[in-house]
């Protein structure tokens, strides 16, 4: 039988236990614990979650890897064709964990209304496009239909709608400039099918998608070229390594970039959330630990005269701290179930109800968004359990300092 257990339970559940003198900095140890873990997850939910929205969305716009022609062309607009007659096309199979490849041209252009006028980049693309990521962007209307017919459906943004006051079912003109400015510039007729808003104003102010036969008419190409190809991967995690395989797999004369370096200084801001994750769950480990300490040194000495009795029984030091340690663990568990309790609801009702929102100008999406994993939290009640008793091993060994004929006689 282990005693150490058996007394620890019996000093937590008796009446006396919750009424001493110790019980209001039980109280305020187990609501350091509690509030820490609280602030811990959704510190991590927040972080993650904010991190896997924004990459989303710039991927969907981009693709997590373009393949292009070599030149020095800065602009968003496609200017040299590529053949979509390539050996990756329309499946990478020379490379694992591609999941699709699509290709795209975009350019330049004026939409032009008879009150206003706003510069935008037309999209355009074929069947072969993934219509994944915009799916959940839609709020309004339909996706476009893009086919071996030509086709004016666009799919605009909720963004450029209201700066031009367009309505799904509205036609508009997009003009484009030729390279010779005394010639008459190019008209495509636009037919809105559908309203976007991926809560990315940087990009959904430049953005509308429609189909890649008009730029092919414009720039003069062939119906099998393209401006350049979009592809993406299973696993984000390895963006790098697959970057790489993929310029190793392709013509000398194609480069290919990620989307991480595309949109570095974005990707390099959303790293520092990591960082702060770190540091919140640091402060709040410490803050719990030591609040803790507090409590555990209280409990000692408020059963000081049972740790002289224990002593003269004939109990070891080792065997003492236990005691007082399992009856830590208990607090500490008290205090992670209430943790999770309050920390899950309020992640589930935020990701469901959406109560708190974030201005996407700033932040790139509408409403905080929430990671939820089992993973993480397991790791964290785990986590925090482990530290904070290490922690208490210290403040413990003040028991093996009592002297039992002190100890009995104290008062």
């Amino acid at each position: 039988m282990n005693y150490e257990y058996f007394i620890a339970k019996r000093i937590i559940g008796s009446k006396a236990y919750k009424s001493s003198i110790s019980a209001p900095i039980i109280k305020i140890g187990i609501a350091a614990i509690t509030i820490g873990m609280v602030v811990m997850m959704i510190a991590i939910a927040t972080g993650v979650g904010l991190q896997q929205k924004i990459r989303d969305k710039v991927v969907a716009f981009n693709g997590h890897v373009t393949i292009s022609n070599y030149d020095s062309n800065n602009s968003q607009e496609s200017v040299f064709p590529i053949s979509k007659s390539q050996e990756f096309y329309p499946e990478f199979k020379s490379v694992e964990g591609v999941s699709h490849i699509q290709g795209v041209a975009t350019k330049f252009g004026v939409i032009r209304t008879e009150t206003d006028f706003e510069g935008a980049i037309y999209k355009g693309v074929g069947k072969d496009y993934n219509w994944q990521y915009f799916k959940e962007f839609l709020i309004e209307g339909r996706l476009p239909v893009f086919d071996e017919k030509w086709s004016e459906e666009v799919l605009i943004s909720q963004y450029l709608a209201n700066r031009l006051g367009f309505k799904v079912g509205e036609d508009f003109q997009m003009v484009f400039a030729k390279d010779d400015p005394e010639k008459l510039p190019n008209y495509v007729k636009c037919k809105i099918v559908g309203i976007y808003n991926s809560g990315f104003q940087d990009l959904d102010k430049q953005y509308l998608i429609g189909n890649l036969r008009h730029i092919q008419r414009i720039n003069k190409w062939d119906e099998d070229q393209i401006g350049n190809f979009e592809v993406f991967i299973n696993d984000y995690s390895q963006i790098q390594q697959k970057g790489i395989e993929i310029y190793q797999n392709t013509p000398s004369t194609f480069n290919t970039q990620t989307v991480t370096d595309k949109y570095y200084s974005i990707f390099e801001w959303i790293k520092i959330f990591d960082k702060n994750t770190y540091g919140i769950i640091g402060i709040m480990i410490l803050v719990a630990g030591i609040n803790m300490i507090t409590a555990l040194l209280v409990l000692i000495l408020e059963r000081t005269q049972m740790i002289g009795i224990l002593k003269a029984l004939g109990s070891n030091n080792w065997s003492i701290r236990k005691l007082f340690l399992y009856n830590a663990s208990y607090l500490i568990l008290l205090g992670l179930f209430w943790g999770n309790v309050l920390g899950l609801g309020l992640l589930f009702a935020q990701k469901y109800f959406k109560l708190f929102p974030l201005d996407p100008s700033v932040y790139y999406v509408t409403e905080a968004p929430v990671y939820i994993s089992f993973g993480y939290v397991l790791a964290l009640n785990v986590g925090t359990l482990i530290l904070c008793l290490l922690m208490l091993l210290v403040p413990s060994y003040i028991i093996t300092k009592i002297s039992p004929v002190k100890a009995i006689r104290f008062d």
